[in-house]
């Protein structure tokens, strides 16, 4: 537990220790159904629908019910099922289009969160009412509250946008499958930049309240505010290098102003809004990161909080998904549509597999682009463990192990010969003789020069063949049978004559992990039973793994039978944690067990529509992940 918190962030330390300590929630079994002003107010309205003209949104009534003193918000709004009367992928705030989901509901128009994020600037606050969304844009939380109403789809949280249109003076308008918003016209008036103690703030002064979005890439960032800046100010503006930025720009371009930053790749900026007067910040830290505490569903929790060891201090990403609420289940998902070979940012395969959340997970070759590790889905063994390495199993009533993990399969040949397999439905290879079935894909392409590929149907073997160099033979994989691929030493290949008779046997070791329909295999193992057990020495990883700083991925249980997953990246001034620390940072959280998963550029975690812990453009492709399923 973290003891040794900076003060000003001790009422959120005090709610990140009881997230992980005992506790009753309100949110856990119970679905209460009420009839609000607000639905009846909804269900009486109508929109003139006119084929193939934009659609203007009249929030007036909405915000009239929604104020009203026998209103109040409801686990309806966001447990149940609703009915969305129209939908679309895009969002243009201004003329400026983004991929972004929206829906109608009844009545109202909501915006995908993080999306809302990303279009405006809106910052979300911390809640334990996952119903509604405390925002804070041009506005003080403590004076001047906006509470958006929420509801949930199988991929998303939207935001209802009608009191905010409402408050800032949004036009709002449907055309085919886009969210057309427009906002009034607001001027940049000053630009003003200042050193501080921490780092660099540059002020932006503005007359009216205005959108911007935020553009990353490694090391620079761009801003685009949708205010016109004033000729004069423009003219006098001299930017001047400081703590942190190297350099930055400021431009006009039409009826918005533009900001570029450089500065070092190990940084993020933090771009958010004041009000009396309006005002735009743009601060760049070294300890970047806000914390957050937000009941996003029912079952998953965002979190975002500094954790500090005798090292340094470190920033943790993290969604808590408890995977015994109704409605809310995890699987292992892979990179590739067409079999076991192939790679796809997390973000892709998360919308893919139409997830509300993801972390990556196991580790692969970046070469031929094959799983190094353990993958069962529907116990079914996608990839098979390897190095007796760490790993955790799930089953759909919530239970989870965590452990090392072997699977040992010997073949069983007509001349009474016992071969143990050297892998099964893996990328990592070695000298004798491994298996592929057909949850390995539908076809195998030999991964080393010179392969025997024996093909075993119905329990006989019915066709070998020697291979070419790695990468020319490709051989089907019989739906009813499985291929044996001898590598190195070929004087097995006696015993496996074509027309013989083979059996399988198949051991896990340990047996408990046989009650588990999903397995994920990563590695080394950080925490059991609350104390660290790290030894990567015993599962075979290099020297320059063990010693390598760099953002970790961790999936944990807790006391209240709930899962972990998080991303720790740099430290405040330095790089990312070892494994020695990440250990001890996990450790602090009260975790009960916990396994290291793939890091370094693949360390990624995914909600709802955006990456938390990184930008887009940072994130490596990565083979599989594990994602979470919500059936609201």
């Amino acid at each position: 537990m973290v003891r040794d918190r900076i003060r000003h962030r001790r009422l959120r330390h005090r709610r990140f220790q009881s997230t992980y300590l005992p506790r009753s929630s309100p949110f856990g079994r119970f679905r209460v159904v009420l009839i609000s002003p607000l639905l009846v107010a909804a269900l009486s309205l109508t929109i003139t629908r006119q084929q193939g003209n934009a659609e203007s949104f009249q929030p007036s009534t909405l915000i009239a019910a929604a104020r009203s003193p026998a209103w109040v918000p409801t686990l309806a709004q966001a447990s149940i099922p609703v009915s969305i009367t129209r939908q679309g992928g895009q969002v243009s705030v201004n003329g400026r289009t983004l991929s972004i989901p929206w829906s109608q509901r009844q009545q109202t128009l909501g915006i995908a969160d993080v999306g809302l994020v990303d279009a405006t600037g809106v910052e979300l606050l911390d809640t334990n009412d996952f119903t509604q969304q405390p925002i804070e844009w041009f506005s003080d939380q403590r004076t001047t509250p906006i509470h958006l109403a929420t509801w949930l789809t199988q991929q998303y949280r939207y935001l209802d946008i009608t009191s905010l249109a409402q408050q800032f003076g949004w036009q709002v308008q449907v055309q085919g499958q886009t969210l057309q918003i427009a906002t009034p016209t607001a001027q940049v008036t000053a630009v003003r930049q200042g050193a501080q103690s921490w780092g660099d703030r540059i002020v932006v002064d503005l007359n009216q309240t205005a959108p911007w979005q935020v553009n990353e890439q490694s090391g620079e960032t761009t801003v685009i505010l949708d205010a016109q800046i004033d000729p004069t100010v423009l003219r006098n503006f001299s930017a001047k290098a400081g703590k942190y930025i190297q350099s930055w720009t400021v431009s006009a371009n039409g009826n918005r102003t533009q900001f570029r930053f450089t500065y070092d790749k190990s940084l993020r900026p933090r771009v958010w809004s004041l009000n009396n007067p309006n005002r735009l910040l743009i601060d760049l830290r070294s300890g970047y990161m806000v914390e957050r505490d937000i009941l996003w569903a029912p079952g998953v929790r965002w979190q975002q909080h500094w954790v500090s060891i005798d090292s340094g201090q470190f920033p943790v990403i993290g969604l808590e998904v408890d995977p015994h609420q109704p409605g809310v289940s995890l699987k292992p998902i892979l990179g590739s549509t067409n079999g076991n070979v192939g790679t796809a940012p997390l973000f892709s395969t998360a919308q893919r597999t139409q997830v509300v959340a993801a972390i990556n997970a196991g580790f692969f070759n970046r070469n031929n682009q094959l799983p190094l590790g353990a993958i069962r889905s529907n116990n079914r063994w996608i990839s098979g463990p390897i190095l007796n390495r760490g790993a955790i199993g799930w089953n759909d009533t919530g239970d989870v192990t965590v452990g090392h993990l072997a699977l040992q399969e010997t073949l069983l040949t007509a001349t009474g010969q016992r071969l143990v397999m050297q892998s099964t439905n893996s990328g990592f290879v070695g000298a004798g003789v491994a298996r592929y079935t057909p949850d390995w894909g539908r076809d195998y392409t030999n991964i080393t020069d010179s392969e025997a590929l024996i093909t075993v149907q119905n329990n006989r073997i019915i066709d070998r063949k020697q291979s070419a160099k790695a990468g020319q033979t490709k051989v089907a994989i019989p739906a009813d049978g499985y291929l044996l691929v001898a590598r190195a030493d070929q004087s097995v290949l006696a015993d496996l004559a074509p027309g013989s008779e083979v059996q399988i046997e198949t051991a896990i070791q340990p047996e408990k992990f046989n009650q588990y329909a999903q397995v994920l295999g990563a590695g080394p193992l950080l925490i059991q039973d609350q104390k660290i057990v790290l030894n990567p020495q015993s599962e075979r990883f290099s020297t320059n793994f063990i010693q390598e700083s760099a953002p970790r991925s961790v999936i944990a249980t807790t006391p209240q039978g709930t899962l972990l997953l998080m991303t720790v990246n740099n430290r405040i001034g330095g790089s990312g944690p070892t494994l020695a620390e990440v250990a001890k940072i996990v450790q602090r959280l009260g975790v009960i067990n916990a396994l290291n998963l793939d890091g370094g550029s693949s360390t990624t975690l995914y909600l709802g529509g955006k990456l938390l812990n990184r930008s887009a453009s940072t994130a490596a492709r990565v083979h599989n992940g594990i994602g979470v399923y919500i059936q609201p």
